[in-house]
């Protein structure tokens, strides 16, 4: 069985202040062509299929295109929802479109129901986990502590338990959204650490053909069988240079994996310069760049005049300007930003705990704040849902 892999669509995102609609578009209409030509089997979308859990009307639309042409190829296709989606809005109509071969899985309780497709060498069972929020989840999968490998082993466990009851040679094929250990992560990515941790490790899916991830938006191998497809379009410069594809997957009769890059269109290339202002304005090296989407960072000591509307005409499409003047070792003005690059909102609490009182929090404080955070984000899935 031929599958083809994507992930991360993110219908409705913009790139900086560039409408990306267009090249949305432009990438369905790829992905359509590639089902076709290559003869695929099965699609499988690992979530994140918009951007927001109330996407535009324009999004909505060419989600909804996307749909009818893929149906209209009579090539199943296999969609979970991921942590921008809204599960029960993705959800909804999943019965009514499910007989048009777009078999949508959003309910956690349906974690051990397969789409069940056949080919010449047997039955493959498809498992849609979707993106599960610890908070939310953690009592429909009886697990006591609400954390990200808590609750997918849960739901591997059903998937498992299911599996066994299969006819022998029953291949198996698992749609997840996470962060898996291995991966490596971009700055568009949102932040899904519960308790304090957000990578699960591979071993979790275990006892499965193949497993076909979403949620980090560069395309990965972590193992033969555990990929992740990447999102289709850069949605961050630090995706500069990332290669945006899918999978192609030929799952063979014994559950053997061959798999191959299928590249996505570029709409446009993107570039991180770095320098003086007057280096980049008068030095030829960046030529290269000039019809490139560009993020420059001006290392001038003191913010020179104008930036941004001097860089535009050399880098017409400059989207992007950050400040990183150049000091002498050891000068304590850093900037607020800089110090706290890298840093997750835990750390930055626990930094401001110790600025204040002297001392860092204790184990028992740590768990305070990190259960605060969790709440915090529990409680906005639970808002834009409800909106």
């Amino acid at each position: 069985m031929k599958l083809l892999h994507t992930s991360d669509w993110h219908l409705g995102r913009a790139f900086h202040r560039v409408n990306m609609l267009g090249a949305q578009a432009e990438f369905i209409g790829h992905l359509v062509t590639t089902v076709r030509e290559r003869e695929v089997d099965a699609v499988v979308v690992s979530g994140d299929v918009y951007d927001r859990a109330v996407p535009p009307l324009a999004a909505v639309e060419l989600y909804d295109d996307a749909l009818h042409r893929l149906a209209e190829l009579d090539v199943p296709t296999v969609m979970i929802s991921g942590n921008h989606d809204s599960a029960r809005r993705l959800g909804v109509g999943a019965g009514l479109i499910g007989r048009a071969g777009i078999h949508l899985r959003t309910a956690p309780s349906a974690a051990g129901t397969p789409v069940m497709l056949t080919d010449s060498h047997g039955d493959v069972a498809f498992y849609g986990l979707p993106y599960l929020e610890p908070a939310l989840v953690k009592d429909e999968f009886g697990v006591e502590k609400a954390g990200h490998e808590a609750v997918l082993a849960a739901a591997m466990d059903r998937v498992r338990a299911d599996l066994a009851t299969r006819a022998d040679g029953t291949r198996s094929v698992v749609l997840a959204h996470a962060f898996v250990t291995g991966g490596a992560p971009s700055d568009s990515e949102r932040d899904i650490s519960a308790g304090g941790v957000s990578a699960v490790p591979a071993g979790v899916f275990d006892g499965v053909d193949y497993v076909a991830l979403g949620h980090l938006h560069g395309s990965q191998t972590i193992t033969e069988r555990v990929r992740y497809s990447g999102s289709p379009l850069a949605y961050s410069f630090s995706e500069a240079d990332h290669r945006k594809s899918m999978w192609l997957v030929d799952l063979g009769a014994d559950g053997s994996i061959e798999a191959e890059r299928v590249d996505c269109p570029v709409p446009r290339r993107l570039a991180r310069i770095r320098g003086r202002l007057e280096e980049l304005l008068a030095d030829p090296g960046p030529a290269r760049h000039e019809d490139a989407w560009v993020e420059a960072t001006l290392t001038d000591p003191v913010r020179p005049a104008e930036p941004m509307a001097r860089l535009c005409e050399r880098f017409p499409h400059t989207l992007s300007l950050v400040f990183d003047p150049e000091r002498a070792p050891g000068d304590p003005d850093v900037s607020y930003a800089r110090r706290l690059a890298g840093r997750d909102d835990q750390q930055i609490a626990e930094d401001f705990v110790a600025h204040v009182r002297g001392t860092g929090p204790d184990e028992h404080e740590q768990t305070v704040l990190r259960d605060a955070f969790d709440a915090v984000r529990a409680d906005e899935t639970v808002r834009e849902v409800a909106r």
